[in-house]
């Protein structure tokens, strides 16, 4: 694989538009407000991430450090970030039980992890 981010960032982008259409036009009869609320912020933080990791990958081209290790432990703080803040929230909508609500916070902060490695990559970085 090329550019892993590129590609996690490409499904991810993929993800956003076809589950948010399904959202929009199917879910909608049949959820309630505060469903549509979750899956909507799900929506929000995924998208944005999923940008943040296509720049990660353009990054790590410029760089030319595919074997980074700060760099692709930012990718993965965001991606499982993803997984699991979007991810618990789309299930919490879609009737998963209430104890899935755990996982939305450890997303969250795996967001925030990515975040800081990013301001301490770029704090080194030498060029």
């Amino acid at each position: 694989m090329k550019n892993k981010w590129l590609v996690i960032a490409a499904l991810s982008g993929f993800f956003c538009i076809a589950f948010g259409a399904f959202a929009a036009h199917e879910l909608e009869k049949s959820l309630t407000a505060k469903a549509l609320a979750w899956i909507d912020t799900g929506l929000k933080y995924q998208f944005f991430h999923t940008v943040a990791l296509m720049v990660l990958a353009v990054l790590q081209l410029h760089l030319k450090a595919e074997t980074d290790r700060v760099i692709n432990g930012i990718g993965l703080t965001w991606s499982f970030g993803i997984l699991l803040f979007s991810g618990s929230l789309y299930a919490l909508a879609l009737g998963a039980a209430k104890s899935v609500a755990w996982l939305t916070p450890i997303g969250g902060t795996l967001f925030l992890m990515g975040w800081a490695m990013l301001a301490y990559r770029s704090y080194k970085n030498k060029s």
